[in-house]
């Protein structure tokens, strides 16, 4: 479906606008600040002079409240103002920027087509072709052919050229085409003014009899530009191939069963939450939901990064994308298709590089100046070697070469592929990159603070009953608890398979508990001092009460996170400061802080107090990573500089972090930091290769001393080593070098006290 193509009918045709707008609306997403959003792919888009025109001209929109270009994926992701799905204004301002827009729906990814490829490869053998049969004929004209017989290969090798040109440069002229419409330039426009110059010069020499022509020169010019934008292709797709696997991992429909026990297949865009799906061993779950029967078991290593099969049980939560092993599954869908877990992964990628940190928009901005100074370069050199008495044709040669060598492709990758990779290295370490401005600011992190429950110790915790509650009472403490995704409450609520009571109303207050709403009483689980009516401080453990009358009690008990020694270890190894702020009590926060030998830390803290900690440090001077996964730290997790949370975290903090990490061990945090550190000095690196290109290559051009073949060569040489720089991001040492420990700054003090805080 090619969305701008009806938007040239909108005026007219209402019905045809209706459907797109249906369309559009069915398309559309919540995101994790609850906006509606929709994705746009947009083929068009390959420098940073496109991402700027899109942003500009979108954010101009009243209809759109935020613009998110992705270069890598070449896609535009926008929000809508005021949750109203208005297409027509945004494809109208696409198409008169001269770009073409389909809503993207994953199909490409899936099926394995990819198109831009494929026209890149064609016209690169035509190109390849058509130069390799005029470099023959050349080759006599150079040997001293003379008069008729040269005229007549000049002639030839207009024949080849001119349509293997129209053809070969359609990558090149057409976004030229479409920029200078909309009076704007990219990157295409001194490449493509390059080659039209470099024919009308062969054709003008051929029809007066001259004695040089230069279709070689252009054939072989366009060939090696498309080699540089082939390989500049091959090496996104390359990194983004970890991102564009996780379209695969979900089918493209399921087997829905009805109340009578029928069943029928239906597409996974009409799954709807509450129906009853069949998934058979051997397949992949198509939506999230939760299991209702089975006796085979699930590889959930999508979610937790362990290869280790889970058995199927009633009441367990599975997530789009795990297989099914041993036996058919029968589930129950809580989510759609658009809100699954492998769909919030693939959202949180396309989100991390469709942002642009400092570095990455002062390479768009360097790039979008860049071209007219190139046009200005081209334009004064010629003028200069015609003032110093140059013929006109020597002068345009020369001019010609510069308008190449100078095109900032170099430049304008220099941040984004760096950006890419990384985000890919991480995925495939077990992180997930939600914001691509958290890579920048996780490579100058100095002080990690950790939450406790779920985030140091294990997600999977087990809780002990102190009281004598019923077995109602207890069915009804592990509904309530079935609502919240704190390790806590997931513990309560394996306590009772029971599933059908459905609380009248019902919320989760951060940092406090669970409240629900039953036959007129009130139901609380969580902290004693809220839960019981009594406000009593000195009781532990999480509390569950009805009308604020003591039910029963539960102590929870969590073995440490996998790999948290060796993350503390590693982490103090490069001179980074660790603190704990905790809920929990005193006791259970010192222990934990003891074994880990972690000196800063605080318990008994309120998600107000945690935010009060993180300015306290980051006043000093500290750049701040929060670490934690349940409702109570996201408040902390957006006032750090960079966030990062478990998969299993509740979604409020997910949302609210940079990066997610997937596995159960925590060794994925220093690996993080390690790959962000590597990827800023790459990008420096980038930035410097950029300039020196362009130090070298512009005088010489510039006197005379390179051809435009020469020129291409340079140019797309320079495109291609700032991306092999960027690829060295592949080839990390799975182990760093020790690294001496750092002074460390004033220490928090330990305090059991939270009134410290004032």
């Amino acid at each position: 479906m090619t969305c701008c193509a009806a938007s040239s009918g909108l005026g007219t045709d209402a019905s045809a606008g209706m459907l797109m707008r249906e369309e559009f609306k069915a398309a559309a997403y919540r995101g994790p600040d609850q906006g509606l959003w929709s994705r746009l792919s947009v083929p068009g888009i390959h420098c940073g002079g496109c991402i700027q025109a899109i942003e500009r001209g979108l954010g101009r929109l009243e209809e759109v409240e935020a613009v998110r270009v992705n270069l890598a994926q070449r896609s535009v992701t926008l929000r809508w103002a005021d949750d109203r799905v208005v297409p027509e204004p945004v494809l109208e301002e696409l198409t008169r920027l001269g770009f073409t827009a389909r809503l993207a729906d994953g199909e490409d990814a899936q099926t394995g087509r990819d198109p831009v490829l494929s026209r890149l490869l064609t016209s690169l053998a035509v190109a390849g072709f058509a130069a390799a049969n005029i470099m023959l004929l050349s080759v006599s004209v150079w040997s001293g052919a003379d008069g008729v017989t040269r005229d007549m290969f000049h002639w030839i090798s207009a024949l080849i050229a001119i349509p293997a040109i129209a053809y070969a440069g359609r990558p090149f002229f057409e976004p030229a085409w479409a920029a200078l419409r909309s009076r704007r330039l990219n990157m295409d426009v001194p490449i493509a003014l390059a080659v039209i110059l470099a024919v009308g010069m062969s054709l003008f020499e051929t029809w007066s009899g001259g004695a040089h022509a230069y279709f070689d020169a252009a054939t072989t010019l366009l060939f090696f530009l498309l080699i540089g934008r082939t390989l500049d292709h091959l090496m996104r797709s390359r990194a983004r191939s970890a991102v564009d696997a996780l379209s695969r991992l979900v089918p493209r429909g399921a087997v829905q069963v009805d109340a009578t026990g029928a069943r029928t297949w239906s597409a996974l865009a009409d799954i709807v939450p509450g129906a009853r799906l069949e998934v058979m061993a051997g397949e992949r779950v198509p939506v999230d939901g939760m299991a209702i029967a089975g006796e085979g078991t699930l590889d959930l290593s999508i979610v937790t990064g362990e290869s280790r099969p889970v058995a199927v049980a009633p009441g367990l939560t599975v997530t789009a994308g795990a297989l099914v092993t041993g036996a058919p599954m029968m589930m129950e869908a809580t989510k759609t298709a658009q809100n699954s877990f492998v769909e919030e992964m693939r959202r949180m990628l396309d989100a991390a590089e469709g942002t642009r940190p400092r570095l990455r928009r002062l390479a768009d901005r360097a790039a979008s100046i860049y071209a007219p100074v190139v046009h200005i370069a081209a334009a004064a050199t010629f003028a200069g070697w015609m003032l110093v008495g140059a013929s006109a044709h020597d002068a345009l040669l020369i001019g010609i070469a510069v308008l190449i060598i100078t095109c900032p492709c170099a430049l304008g990758l220099a941040v984004p592929i760096v950006q890419v990779i990384a985000a890919g290295r991480l995925f495939r370490k077990g992180v997930m990159l939600r914001d691509g401005a958290a890579l920048e600011a996780l490579a100058g992190v100095d002080h990690v603070v950790f939450d406790k429950t779920g985030t140091l110790t294990s997600s999977e915790l087990s809780v002990q009953r102190t009281g004598h509650a019923s077995g109602d009472q207890l069915v009804l403490a592990s509904a309530l608890a079935r609502t919240s995704a704190h390790p806590v409450a997931r513990a309560i609520a394996r306590l009772s398979s029971v599933s059908d009571i459905r609380f009248d109303q019902m919320r989760e207050i951060p940092g406090q508990g669970i409240e629900g709403l039953l036959d007129g009483n009130v139901y609380r689980l969580g902290r004693p001092k809220w839960a019981l009516a009594s406000g009593d401080d000195a009781q532990t453990g999480t509390v569950f009460t009805r009308d604020g009358h003591l039910v029963e009690v539960f102590e929870s008990a969590g073995e440490m996170r996998q790999g948290a020694r060796e993350a503390v270890a590693a982490l103090r190894r490069a001179g980074v400061g660790i603190s704990i702020l905790s809920g929990d009590h005193a006791d259970a926060v010192g222990d934990l802080a003891a074994k880990l030998g972690i000196d800063e830390w605080r318990a008994r803290l309120t998600p107000v107090d945690k935010v009060v900690v993180v300015r306290a440090l980051q006043d000093q001077g500290r750049r701040v990573l929060v670490v934690g996964d349940g409702i109570n730290d996201a408040p902390a997790l957006a006032a750090a500089d960079v966030s990062m949370a478990p998969g299993t975290a509740a979604d409020v903090s997910r949302s609210a972090a940079g990066l997610v990490f997937l596995g159960e061990s925590l060794e994925a945090l220093p690996e993080a930091v390690r790959i962000a550190k590597h990827a800023r000095a790459l990008t420096f690196q980038n930035f410097g290769l950029a300039v020196l290109y362009n130090l070298i290559a512009v005088p010489l051009a510039a006197l005379g001393f390179a051809t435009p073949l020469v020129a291409a060569l340079a140019m797309s040489s320079s495109s291609i080593l700032v991306v092999a720089n960027a690829l060295r991001l592949h080839r990390l040492d799975r182990h760093t070098t020790p690294q001496q420990v750092q002074p460390a700054r004033a220490p928090l003090r330990p305090t059991h006290q939270r009134e410290v805080l004032g």
